[in-house]
């Protein structure tokens, strides 16, 4: 199925163009976020009191024992670590220990051509007169899958991944439309098919090498495109803050540019805008939310 994004609002195919009802795979995504979710709301409430595994159960709505085996096979740890790894003290001691983030990324080879973070990223930039054009002439193919962090809406164009998104169970219409309206001239096809190895290549980590880059495409003024690279200059379980980004890509004085730039960022977690905090270590506003920001940043403290 196709249809002309310049009319995104009204021409968005209805739900079975992809599916009637949620697949399992999609389900079980939702279902497991859906807990996970619960339990880090709750422990953003309540880290400081350190709660115990049944009061997080409690609130998640599920047994301990769920809870336990959840987090085990969601982030490789227990729901406590978990809890751990979410607090503030984490983030300030990231930024403490990489005073210059960008500076670290430098000396460790990160910046190279095809090697910009662990997920091995090669990117190229959509000329600005290709972005001017609204995405006219350009098709991309989108799908829903899995992911650690619930449903992921998984867009690409020719030259590789162009989007990717979150989405709460029946909540995708509204992320495919919210995706639509950065490029409304652009014509969408709805092909899962097409779309599953890239979202492969994104939550595997096992698919994360460097002889095989993910390939994505930045689409977006020439500015916002400088603020992304940037982001894919910071090392994996790590943090910079919205400083260092100015800073790296003008001046420290355009933080606040810079800061509604990262906001439109198209390709959540491949470009890492969650690895960006406050000045203090606070975590600061999410296009996907919060809760979100805080599982990637816990999910990524285990891996790293």
């Amino acid at each position: 199925m196709t249809f002309d994004l310049a009319n995104a609002n009204n021409a968005l195919p209805a739900r079975s163009a992809y599916t009637d009802a949620p697949g399992p795979d999609l389900a079980a995504a939702a279902r497991d976020y859906d807990a996970v979710r619960r339990t880090i709301a709750f422990i953003t409430a309540n880290w400081r009191g350190q709660p115990d595994v049944e009061v997080m159960a409690e609130a998640a709505g599920v047994t301990p024992d769920e809870l336990h085996l959840l987090f085990r096979r969601w982030a490789g740890l227990t729901p406590k670590a978990f809890l751990q790894a979410l607090t503030l003290d984490h983030a300030r001691r990231l930024l403490r220990e990489r005073a210059s983030v960008l500076d670290t990324a430098y000396e460790s080879g990160l910046s190279g051509p095809g090697r910009l973070h662990d997920l091995f990223v090669a990117h190229e930039a959509m000329s600005p007169g290709e972005w001017k054009a609204g995405g006219e002439g350009l098709t991309l193919r989108y799908g829903f899958h899995p992911s650690p962090f619930g449903i992921a809406l998984v867009m690409a164009s020719a030259r590789g991944l162009a989007g990717l998104a979150f989405a709460d169970a029946g909540g995708e219409r509204e992320s495919l439309a919210d995706m639509a309206r950065r490029w409304p001239r652009a014509r969408l096809i709805a092909d899962a098919a097409a779309t599953a190895p890239l979202a492969a290549r994104v939550f595997d980590r096992a698919q994360w090498r460097p002889d095989q880059p993910l390939r994505v495409t930045l689409i977006g003024t020439d500015f916002e495109v400088r603020v992304w690279q940037a982001l894919l200059k910071i090392p994996f379980g790590g943090a910079a803050t919205y400083s260092d980004i100015a800073a790296e890509v003008c001046t420290v004085k355009a933080a606040r540019a810079v800061g509604a730039a990262v906001g439109k960022n198209p390709l959540a977690f491949v470009v890492p805008c969650h690895r960006v905090v406050g000045k203090d270590g606070k975590l600061t506003g999410y296009h996907w939310g919060l809760t979100r920001k805080r599982a990637m940043l816990g999910w990524e403290a285990r891996e790293a």
